[in-house]
């Protein structure tokens, strides 16, 4: 097994080695990825789900992720993937099996936050992603480029226009949350 160190050069790795490495970055990002996730879809379980596909990814190809710069951000772009995947699949049910609405109190976050998410499903996928990412998972514009694989200058226009349109459907205390909420890790 074979993957590159921060140097860039190609290092080979006993067994043990990658499922000791892949098990120090799972403890170092899954609450940060889950809370990515969860920004993203509302749904805890749904998030978590999200999160352990993109590990398991990560444990049928461990030289993929941990030869990325960053095996973090290799997982944060493989369970939002997973997660949209899901998402557009639930979409399809939807209109079979009627959805209970989200819960309006979760352990650990608080009930603006909740306000925030509930309206960024209002928002085009493009704006609520780029919002999630920077403003409630703590990434840099730079970051949330990377992760959605496009320029920091879209990235900037999607969180302007995104914070326009929630400007619009929060009240201004709860809108002012999303700059003041310190994200949880």
């Amino acid at each position: 097994m074979t993957y590159a160190m921060a140097d860039g050069e190609p290092a080979v790795a006993s067994g043990g080695e990658v499922a000791r490495r892949l098990e120090e970055i799972y403890r170092a990002t899954y609450q940060r990825l889950v809370l990515a996730a969860y920004a993203l879809t509302g749904d805890l379980p749904e998030a978590q789900d999200a999160v352990q596909e993109a590990f398991l990814k990560a444990i049928a190809r461990p030289a993929k992720a941990l030869a990325a710069d960053s095996p973090e951000a290799w997982l944060r772009t493989v369970a939002l993937n997973v997660a949209r995947s899901r998402f557009r699949r639930r979409v399809r049910l939807d209109t079979l099996i009627r959805r209970e609405p989200p819960p309006t109190t979760l352990p650990g976050i608080g009930s603006e936050r909740l306000e925030i998410m509930a309206a960024m499903r209002k928002l085009p996928a493009v704006q609520a992603e780029a919002i999630a990412l920077h403003h409630l998972a703590d990434l840099s514009v730079e970051e949330v480029a990377r992760t959605l694989r496009t320029s920091a200058n879209t990235i900037k226009t999607r969180l302007v226009r995104g914070r326009a349109a929630l400007a619009r459907l929060l009240d201004d205390d709860t809108f002012a949350a999303l700059d003041g909420e310190e994200v949880a890790r």
